[in-house]
């Protein structure tokens, strides 16, 4: 009987800190966050290969969510995730107003560069900081910038610079650029044209891509032609949707590679990458979704994690202090790709290296090395302070 009251006692006194570390989490400090994304429609398909995937985002906030609770048992945070999901059809800001309470001041946004403009310019977004989860738009982070903003993936001008450093240490200066016709289109063809005067490119041709036919079945010679009379390094597309870029590599008329939105591309996050950790960031989020993680979903997972790490590091849920630490110079964000991530103080942009990635291979990371800065190496992505429009 004894030895029995023994035992018990010694398995309460066990139990004991599991009890109060429960208590602790639920008890204590509550960080809300919201994530606020618009339904897409299906796009052309093109191909069967590439699934679409109707929610892009929400899954990375979702595990990050889970990763901010797994430290928040130590610390007596406790993180809630409101999901905000407006119909293809519906009414962003309308839901922005009517669904988000004034006291959740934290909000992840997976929209479009035109709604986070009207958004954050709403009288409810004052007292709002939003985390750009989805526009790689530079003039989100020169002319159009709003201070309450916070941008998660790089931007055109970070993807056209990685592509160029690499490019320049291949010695692959001459430039043919192709330009489809959409206004994304146009606006990476520019990014694309600043970092070829940036870097000392040479840009041989430029031509728009304008055929109409379906390309599966025409490609063969009409790229050949659309290609031929030009003497160039490679070939760089421009074409965000995807509507013609696939068909170019392996039918122009001289052997060049393809680079840019098909090819070799510069890219957030990509299923090829594996070191420093992400394999294992892979591998959770396949487990969790059955499939692999987007850019999207990096971005909605990179946001909900920074906001972890501020409020943890500043022991604080108020929205205020966890900017401040966000953009002091103690924040360093570990993103899985080898260097701590950090915010812009002049744009909201985050600090990030950029993946150069072909379809089934790791190629390079950027910035590549050789290219010096003095504050860091990963300003040479993108606009730095002195060419910031950001005011």
């Amino acid at each position: 009987m004894k030895s029995a009251a023994i035992l018990k006692s010694i398995l309460l006194f066990l139990l004991l800190p599991v009890c109060s570390a429960s208590w602790g989490a639920s008890s204590g400090q509550v960080v809300g966050i919201v994530y606020l994304s618009q339904e897409q429609a299906p796009p052309a398909a093109l191909s069967n290969l590439d699934e679409f995937v109707p929610d892009k985002g929400l899954a990375g906030a979702e595990l990050a969510v889970s990763d901010n609770n797994t430290t928040g048992r130590f610390t007596g945070q406790q993180y809630e995730l409101q999901k905000v999901v407006v119909p293809v059809n519906g009414d962003v800001v309308e839901a922005f107003n009517r669904q988000i309470a004034d006291n959740a001041t934290l909000v992840v946004l997976n929209v479009n560069a035109d709604q986070l403009l009207k958004l954050a310019d709403t009288p409810r977004a004052a007292g709002k900081l939003l985390f750009d989860a989805g526009a790689s738009d530079d003039t989100l982070r020169n002319e159009q910038c709003r201070h309450n903003v916070l941008h998660i993936l790089p931007s055109r001008a970070m993807r056209a610079d990685a592509l160029a450093q690499y490019m320049l240490k291949k010695r692959w200066q001459k430039w043919f650029l192709v330009v489809g016709q959409t206004p994304e289109d146009r606006l990476y063809a520019e990014a694309i044209k600043r970092a070829a005067k940036r870097f000392g490119m040479k840009l041989a041709a430029e031509k728009t891509w304008i055929n109409a036919f379906d390309s599966r079945h025409s490609a063969q010679a009409d790229v050949a032609e659309f290609t031929q009379g030009v003497d160039y390094d490679v070939l760089v597309v421009a074409d965000e949707q995807g509507l013609f870029g696939e068909y170019l590599d392996y039918r122009t008329w001289l052997p060049r590679p393809v680079i840019g939105t098909q090819g070799l591309i510069a890219t957030a996050w990509h299923p090829t990458h594996e070191q420093w950790g992400a394999s294992q960031l892979q591998n959770r989020f396949k487990d969790k979704t059955g499939r692999w993680m987007t850019e999207q979903d990096f971005g909605a997972y990179l946001a909900v994690r920074a906001i972890g790490e501020a409020s943890v590091r500043s022991k604080s849920a108020d929205m205020q202090t966890i900017r401040n630490y966000l953009f002091s110079e103690a924040f360093a964000l570990q993103g899985y790709k080898g260097t701590p991530m950090s915010f812009r103080p002049w744009n909201g942009q985050l600090r990030q290296p950029v993946l150069l990635a072909a379809p089934r291979s790791m190629v390079a990371v950027a910035p590549i090395e050789g290219f010096l800065h003095p504050i860091t190496e990963l300003d040479t992505l993108g606009y730095d302070q002195a060419e910031s429009g950001c005011r």
